[in-house]
């Protein structure tokens, strides 16, 4: 049930961004405002994200998620009602983008809790010895809803608009929601009890990740690749300004990322690539950098779908890596607190890495800014692997963390 909540809440989420994101553009051809909207959940996930992660280990985690799912639902159609056209005759375009950005902000905070409960109530779910696999079937759920997503947004958007588009994936939310009802609740570890204060106890969270090298730069390496070398917020710049193909054309681009990882991570359930973790992780980030290069510079569509296929693929076998991780090292009670951590990387990835491509784009134009991103991201994987030589010795191990 929780990896079909999952599927459903992200299968709304990347539907309602796509759609909410073209929309936007096309009304004001400006780059920043994809920019933005990333900020907009940037700001309120980094600033509480920690703070999550810490009631993630010590509150029922079904509980957090539920609370999380209701205020995601609210936002949604708070997002519909903005869309709806007479909403938009009584707003000037300054104030439906103030609103829409506010609206965004709520997301970023349910997701504060959502992700630190989600991602640690997966190790409650399965046995130790299963991680690894239960990592790689639980990412492909999410990219099965990241493959689906984006086309059906588009879509949906072409066919019925925007208010429609949105009002249906609230109904997405309200499913995700449904089927989180079906977990049964489960226990909070008696280490988590303990009394202990909340800055002692981010801190712990926080010390853990320093003292562990290979979380320490395999999350390092997410944030800095996908801060310069993504190029998902601005895909509808080249849609409608470069490759000319619409909202259709946009939703296959959007999603080609993902069925480029759909594809790698049925592989992986099979032939695992934590076997030479550390080696695995830069060779494919090394990956991601070069096909972002390449669709720097390409001018066909179909060109840069494959080239945003192959960023799909590499980044799902990082993902792999990265997950099984998180699942091995940390102990039960701290594996909320160290999902914390992780997810203030990926915020700061993700959406942050949004703005960032959302202003480069502005003051360098879009085909320059992925260009520095993509190279940034092999100047980086070189930097890494000068100073972490020693990890090319570990083996993950799902019963005793990892041994050299």
């Amino acid at each position: 049930m929780l990896v079909l909540a999952t599927f459903l809440l992200h299968l709304g989420l990347l539907s309602q961004e796509v759609a909410l994101a073209y929309n936007l553009y096309l009304l004001t051809h400006d780059p920043l405002t994809l920019g933005l909207i990333g900020l907009a959940e940037a700001v309120p996930f980094l600033s509480l994200a920690l703070f999550g992660g810490h009631l993630a280990d010590r509150r029922e985690k079904r509980s957090l998620m539920l609370l999380s799912l209701v205020l995601v639902a609210s936002a949604s159609l708070c997002l519909y009602w903005l869309a709806l056209p007479a909403t938009r005759a009584q707003l000037s375009q300054n104030a439906l983008l103030l609103s829409v950005y506010a609206v965004i902000g709520l997301i970023g905070v349910a997701r504060v809790f959502y992700s630190p409960a989600a991602s640690s109530l997966k190790a409650f779910l399965v046995p130790r010895a299963l991680y690894g696999n239960a990592a790689t079937w639980s990412s492909a759920g999410w990219q099965s809803a990241a493959v689906l997503g984006p086309v059906f947004g588009g879509l949906l958007y072409s066919a019925v608009g925007l208010a429609d588009t949105l009002l249906v994936t609230t109904v997405l939310v309200a499913l995700a929601l449904f089927c989180t009802l079906g977990i049964r609740p489960r226990g909070v570890p008696a280490a988590s009890n303990n009394g202990e204060a909340l800055w002692a106890s981010l801190k712990e969270g926080i010390d853990f990740v320093r003292g562990s090298p290979i979380i320490f730069y395999a999350i390092a390496l997410d944030l800095f690749s996908v801060l310069f070398g993504g190029v998902v917020a601005i895909l509808p710049v080249f849609a409608a300004d470069v490759l000319h193909i619409g909202a259709q054309g946009l939703g296959l681009l959007r999603a080609a990322p993902s069925v480029g990882a759909l594809l790698t991570l049925l592989v992986c359930a099979w032939f695992p690539p934590t076997g030479q973790a550390w080696r695995n992780l830069l060779l494919t980030i090394a990956g991601f950098g070069v096909a972002t290069l390449v669709f720097a510079v390409s001018k066909n569509v179909w060109l840069s779908a494959v080239a945003l296929f192959a960023t799909g693929a590499f980044d799902s076998v990082s993902v792999i890596i990265r997950s099984t991780i998180l699942q091995v090292l940390p102990p039960d009670h701290l594996r909320g607190r160290v999902q914390s951590v992780n997810s203030v990387f990926i915020s700061s990835s993700n959406e942050l890495g949004a703005f960032e491509s959302g202003v480069a784009a502005r003051v360098l134009g879009a085909v320059p800014s992925v260009i520095f991103g993509g190279a940034m991201t092999l100047a980086i994987v070189g930097g890494v692997w000068a100073r972490s030589k020693q990890l090319f010795r570990v083996r993950l191990l799902y019963n005793a963390g990892t041994q050299e």
